[in-house]
């Protein structure tokens, strides 16, 4: 649609430039009548610079197309990446969830890369996101978790993900009625409380699960 709204645009701009050089040249070869009024401008230079201008308008319409084509792209690999992100996100939260359902003892080289590669995923949908929560709302400083606190720990970033991917805001980001505005921004809200808590969780539990695999 966008580009057949360009091309429509290109089309009219160059019918408009040739209805303007053929009224330009008429004007030039008939001039006016005699005793008219002033006499016609001959100036030879007229009919180039009309061109110049009219020439001019077309290249700035063809860079403008090719701007909103990029953009396009632009927009379309955004959204591919927060799909797949999206996705693998709650992939390796079932895998997690998975293992801590079978009790299984933790291996931290796996919990490792497991949640430094959600950190990663997070943080480049907060790229697109943006999300932000109030100042004073913003948590203070964690320590680094003990050992005891890493099932917890991963338990909780499991529910934040949980959370997070079921949020309104997220599976009906395309269907909000006017009327539900308020609800929309609180939905929002909770969107990137999640969000921002993932991130936070899962780096502490990949800096926390380096330290002991070695150990282990």
């Amino acid at each position: 649609m966008q580009r057949r709204v360009v091309s429509g645009k290109l089309a009219g701009l160059v019918v408009a430039a040739t209805i303007l050089l053929c009224v330009a040249a008429t004007t030039l070869a008939q001039g006016k009548p005699a005793n008219a009024g002033p006499p016609p401008n001959n100036n030879p230079n007229l009919g180039d610079r009309i061109r110049q201008i009219d020439e001019s308008r077309l290249r700035s319409a063809e860079v403008d197309a090719g701007t909103e084509e990029r953009n396009q792209e632009l927009v379309r690999a955004a959204i591919v990446n927060m799909k797949e992100d999206y996705k693998r996100i709650q992939v390796l939260r079932n895998d997690i969830a998975r293992n801590l359902v079978a009790r299984k003892p933790l291996e931290y080289k796996l919990v490792s890369e497991q949640t430094a590669e959600i950190n990663k995923r997070a943080s480049r949908l907060n790229v697109y996101m943006l999300a932000r929560v109030p100042d004073q709302e913003k948590p203070n400083p964690a320590d680094e978790l003990k050992n005891e606190e890493m099932v917890g720990a991963l338990v909780k970033l499991c529910k934040l993900i949980d959370s997070f991917t079921e949020n309104p805001a997220l599976k009906n980001a395309a269907i909000v009625n006017s009327k539900d505005v308020a609800k929309s921004k609180e939905d929002k809200a909770n969107a990137d409380r999640d969000l921002l808590a993932i991130i936070k969780l899962s780096g502490r539990l990949q800096k926390k699960s380096e330290n002991l695999k070695l150990s282990q």
